[in-house]
């Protein structure tokens, strides 16, 4: 296989809309934030990387084949994130994971990363009831438009600038691909079961 995946675990937000940091919010008896760790180590990856805060990382296990960035200004927004990722990544592609889909399983992202082989020129994501969703994959060739992103602007911006490299996957669990960015989106995902 030619093409090499790196998957970018960004988790160095400021959670700023929840009021409290909700990557420590809990399910399955496990943060939000280790919950995804555990499920970055077990993906079919060339490498993994997080990107987290000094602090966030002292409150998790973090298993020595997830290489760890240091986000020193959270503050700075999505982008300071996916520049230090890139920067660490060495693979053709990357993957951009975020903690706040905590119902996201490795069966889930298969399919994204299956795509890859044969569409390794595309940007790769799922729609989610007919709207681009998370976690999306770029080929390397963006890596320096995506070192100059400024502020909270994400990949988004990039991914929509390039509407023509799009393949998209239809989810066969598009409940799990939901984020959590309220109270409301955390009660409601409790009552929900994993199909």
């Amino acid at each position: 296989m030619t093409n090499k995946v790196s998957a970018i675990l960004l988790a160095a937000g400021l959670s700023a809309r929840m009021g409290e940091d909700k990557l420590f919010l809990k399910y399955n008896g496990k943060s939000f934030l280790q919950n995804t760790i555990n499920m970055l180590i077990e993906l079919h990856v060339f490498e993994r990387i997080i990107v987290t805060t000094d602090t966030r990382q002292k409150q998790v296990s973090i298993p020595n084949a997830i290489k760890v960035c240091i986000n020193p200004y959270p503050e700075k927004g999505i982008s300071s994130s996916i520049k230090s990722g890139v920067e660490a990544a060495t693979g053709t592609h990357y993957l951009f994971l975020a903690a706040d889909q905590p119902l996201l399983t490795t069966n889930d992202l298969q399919p994204l990363l299956d795509a890859v082989d044969k569409n390794p020129e595309k940007i790769i994501f799922p729609v989610i009831y007919l709207k681009p969703s998370s976690p999306t994959i770029f080929p390397s060739v963006f890596k320096e438009q995506l070192k100059k992103l400024c502020g909270d602007n994400g990949g988004r911006v990039i991914r929509e600038a390039h509407r023509d490299l799009w393949y998209t996957i239809q989810p066969v669990n598009p409940n799990n691909f939901s984020d959590i960015d309220s109270a409301q989106d955390y009660n409601r995902m409790k009552g929900y079961v994993k199909p």
